[in-house]
């Protein structure tokens, strides 16, 4: 069973959610667009000092079971992998990450946010490499 508290601070807050749609507009329209090869990132700079996700899951991506999973994923690839400082980031899943599984869209979304120079800050430690 898990301890509240534990469950509390591993969630994703309210303050860490893009939430209103003309705060959605306005990534969309001035933010930085990045490409990767399962999802497309809108990556734009706030000034709450903290970074702050937003997920656009349409229905041209699946059910809502498929629209949920792909959710879950970027939420969970966002709450670790949280970058330092004040960014908007929006995530618009694409259909190969239906299929792929957590290591695959981690390394996605990493690699997308480096190459916008916005390098996340590792909160777990690498897994050793077996010899």
């Amino acid at each position: 069973m898990h301890e509240p508290g534990n469950a509390q601070d591993a969630r994703l807050r309210r303050v860490e959610r893009v939430r209103r749609r003309p705060e959605y507009e306005a990534i969309y329209e001035t933010g930085r667009r990045l490409s990767g090869r399962l999802m497309t990132v809108f990556v734009q700079e706030n000034s709450l000092g903290r970074a702050r996700l937003g997920i656009a899951a349409t229905r041209k991506l699946g059910s809502a079971v498929i629209r949920n999973r792909a959710k879950r994923l970027v939420r969970e690839v966002f709450r670790r992998n949280k970058p330092p400082g004040g960014l908007d980031i929006v995530v618009i899943p694409r259909r190969e990450m239906i299929e792929a599984d957590y290591a695959h869209v981690e390394a996605d979304f990493l690699s997308t946010l480096t190459r916008r120079g916005a390098k996340p800050a590792r909160r777990e430690p690498p897994r050793p490499k077996p010899s």
